[in-house]
């Protein structure tokens, strides 16, 4: 049998008997002494098992601090790569969660991980360490809010918003509008949430850090099918969403086709190699706004071929540049 199965087999053990040898341990498992001993010490020391040896017993039992037997091994057990794989996980989340909201809520998990791992915290942080997330222009949200927001999707609850556009910095045009939450979207360093709006009457994306309070509601939020809100919202190019679809036709050069070719615009993108090694790209998209910010990090090395609209757009940004000099 394997760790956890002898482990499993330990516990019982010593439930059904109250007292057990060492030799009949051993003859249970039909493991070696050294086996056995490194078994009871990992049960000791990172599992919290009140496994103690009783002197007058000459076996071993749970000690006091069980309380009447509620001690329980924990359900889901991992390898040690699995284990690397939730400290590099800790990592990643911790290049999302900047204001440590959703860290502050999983760090008893991740430290029972590390002590199943067998390592001191220093030799847990050296390994998260090796995982680097460079991420600039990042947007931040008030932590009680974040908080607030993702109780509700999860509890599947209405908010009362208040929520100032992007286009009034001062905040003077801030309504309170009721909502209910169907998902939070994390987008380029920014955290969104698509709702169903009552006042509106239809879908809507609010960016978190324009969100000056909110509040949980005791409603239960609008039942949308998830396939609905996706139809809604994720046919646009970006975070922009909601409006008539229309399709780029883009036409990158043979130099930056080696790397943008392995890029993902769109999951509905369509592409092709042409014989000179170009790259022609089609995609949807509904606003322009952020794909001509993504033409401008190739300018120089894409054309626009459609729509004629798109093209204009983008030949203007590119005069606005150059007279910028």
């Amino acid at each position: 049998m394997d760790r956890t199965e002898r482990f499993y087999k330990i516990e019982h053990l010593i439930r059904s008997r109250g007292c057990v040898s060492f030799a009949e341990l051993r003859a249970a498992l039909e493991v070696s002494p050294a086996t056995l001993k490194r078994d009871l010490a990992y049960l000791r020391g990172r599992m919290d098992a009140p496994i103690e040896y009783d002197a007058a017993e000459n076996g071993y039992r749970f000690g006091q601090q069980w309380r009447g037997g509620k001690h329980e091994l924990p359900g889901v057990w991992f390898n040690e790569a699995e284990l690397h794989a939730l400290l590099t996980m800790q990592q990643m989340l911790a290049g999302l969660d900047e204001q440590g909201v959703v860290g502050r809520h999983l760090q008893p998990v991740f430290d029972k991980v590390t002590a199943m791992l067998g390592v001191d915290a220093a030799e847990a942080d050296e390994l998260r360490r090796r995982v680097k997330l460079i991420g600039t222009a990042r947007r931040r949200v008030a932590g009680d809010c974040f908080e607030t927001v993702g109780s509700a999707v999860v509890k599947r609850r209405r908010l009362a918003i208040r929520y100032r556009k992007k286009r009034d910095p001062t905040g003077a045009g801030a309504g309170v509008r009721e909502v209910s939450p169907q998902r939070l979207v994390h987008h380029r360093h920014a955290w969104y949430l698509d709702a169903w709006c009552h006042a509106s009457d239809a879908y809507r994306r609010f960016a978190l850090d324009g969100i000056e309070s909110a509040t949980l509601l005791d409603d239960a939020a609008k039942a949308v099918p998830l396939a609905e809100l996706e139809a809604e919202l994720d046919q646009g190019y970006g975070i922009f969403a909601g409006g008539t679809p229309r399709e780029a036709e883009l036409l990158f050069s043979a130099e930056a086709a080696a790397w943008v070719s392995r890029e993902e615009w769109h999951p509905a993108q369509k592409s092709e190699f042409l014989p000179d090694g170009r790259w022609r790209l089609r995609l949807p998209y509904v606003d322009d706004t952020e794909l001509l910010m993504d033409l401008l990090r190739h300018a120089g090395q894409v054309e626009v071929l459609a729509p004629p609209a798109l093209r204009e757009a983008h030949a203007a940004r590119l005069r606005q540049a150059v007279a910028a000099l």
